[in-house]
Order: structure tokens, then C-alpha cells, then sequence
């Protein structure tokens, strides 16, 4: 029996579906109000990456994995390296490609998660860089690790106060090349008023003093990005809806 080709029909039915799905406020609310009634037990944080804790929502490593398919980056940056989980995440599906490196960044990597990282078979795809995301001294050392021609992706998750993620839009926006993504971790903050933001973590956000708003603001006076609506209309039980954006074309 001869079956019609209808792979062209399947991939604009998601792009359909998940166009909708964004468009459904009710259901995106729903979604908000399942996951702060996950969060006391620490649901994001239940999850492991070859061996390696990534705190990261399923749906998030998902969209992740698309992008990094899909656009090939050779670097991807990471502010904020936590446990080690996403870097070697990111790193594996790199290796799988055959090329490309992760730079890890953050202010404080422990003994313990860098031997997590710096002992895993992922390692030879991660550098990892320590000091404040936007010194002048770290990024200056970021750039000295991609090689003329890269494409480069972004990915910030470190402070996810308005301010600083709005420096680290600022600082490492350009460094993303055309096609490729900066991602926005944690943008489902800006949903949650607060009174209602979760408050067992080492520091509280809530919507206005988060990363929607910065990545709000830094759209607004630069035209570098441009919001992937089918990507993140499926962003549902996500704690980064709205938060991939893609590199305009020069």
C-alpha cells in the first residue's frame, strides 16, 4: 500500500495549532495557575539531564532542543550555569551535531557543580566563565571564545531582576547572529502578581520586576529581534512563554 507524502501537512497543522493555542488566553491562564500550584514542590527542579540536575520546565528543554536543530548555532551562551544541567544539556545536542561549543557564565560556579560539569563526558563542548554576566572583563572573555564567523546563540538565565536582564538584553543581543535566538528564561514571572509569587527561593520576582519586562523594554528600543509566535504559542506549562526570540535577517 502506497501512503501520500504528508509531512508538509503535519508541520503547517502545528504551525495552525500552535498559533491557536497562543491566541487562548483562558488556556494560557490555566497553564499559570497549574504551575504556581506545582512550584511547592519544586517541580522545575525535579529533573536531570545525563545525570546532571537541569532546572528547567520539560516544555522549556523541548523548544530549546527545536531551536538548536533547527538555526545550528556554533556557541551558545548561558548566563547562569546553576547546577550545570542546561549547559550540558545544550552541550550534548551539540555534540550530536559534531560541532559547536557552550559558554557557561556565571558570577558564582561552586566546587561542587564544577566538578559536575568539568567531570562529565560533555565537558570538552563547555567553557565555563566566572564573574558578573556584564562586566566588561566577562564579556570581553565571552568574546574571545567565538571564533570569527560563528553563529551564536543566547540563552540568559542568571538575576532575573528587570534591570540586570535588561543589560544582559543589551549587551549580549548583539551578539546574536542573524537566524539564530536569545531566549528569556523565566518570562512566566511576568504573569504572577505578587501576591501570588512563589516564595521559596533565595530571591522573590513578580511582574514588573522580571525578565518579561526587561525583554518588553529592550524590544522597544531595538528592532535586532523579532517574537517567534509559533514557538511560543505552544509555550504552555512553560516557565518561558514569550521569552524565544529570533535574530532579524540584515
Amino acid at each position: 500500500m502506497t501512503h501520500k507524502d504528508d509531512r508538509a501537512e503535519f508541520e503547517a497543522h502545528k504551525v495552525k495549532q500552535s498559533l491557536a493555542l497562543g491566541r487562548d488566553k483562558t488556556v494560557f491562564q490555566g497553564s499559570v495557575d497549574h504551575m504556581l500550584q506545582l512550584d511547592p514542590y519544586d517541580y522545575s527542579y525535579l529533573w536531570s539531564w545525563m545525570g546532571a540536575p537541569i532546572i528547567q520546565m520539560p516544555a522549556d528543554v523541548m523548544a530549546t532542543q527545536e531551536v538548536i536543530w533547527n538555526t545550528k548555532p556554533d556557541i551558545i551562551i548561558e548566563t547562569g550555569v546553576a547546577r550545570g544541567g542546561s549547559v550540558l544539556f545544550m552541550a550534548s545536542l551539540l555534540q550530536l551535531m559534531g560541532h559547536g561549543r557552550v559558554i557557561g557564565v556565571d558570577i558564582d560556579i561552586r566546587a561542587h557543580n564544577r566538578d559536575t560539569i568539568e567531570t562529565h563526558p560533555m565537558a570538552h563542548r563547555v567553557t565555563l566563565i566566572e564573574g558578573g554576566s556584564t562586566s566588561d572583563s566577562v564579556l570581553d572573555a565571552v568574546r574571545a571564545e567565538i571564533p570569527s564567523g560563528a553563529r551564536v546563540m543566547v540563552v540568559l538565565d542568571s538575576d532575573h531582576s528587570r534591570d540586570h536582564v535588561l543589560e544582559e538584553c543589551r549587551a549580549y543581543g548583539p551578539l546574536v547572529t542573524p537566524g539564530c535566538y536569545m531566549v528569556v528564561a523565566d518570562t512566566m514571572i511576568g504573569h504572577v502578581a505578587e501576591e501570588n509569587a512563589p516564595t521559596n527561593r533565595s530571591k522573590s520576582w513578580f511582574a514588573g520586576n522580571e525578565p518579561l519586562s526587561a525583554l518588553r523594554d529592550y524590544m522597544a528600543e531595538s528592532d535586532l529581534f523579532e517574537v517567534d509566535e509559533v514557538l511560543n504559542g505552544k509555550l504552555v506549562l512553560s516557565s518561558s512563554p514569550g521569552g524565544y526570540v529570533r535574530r532579524r535577517a540584515e
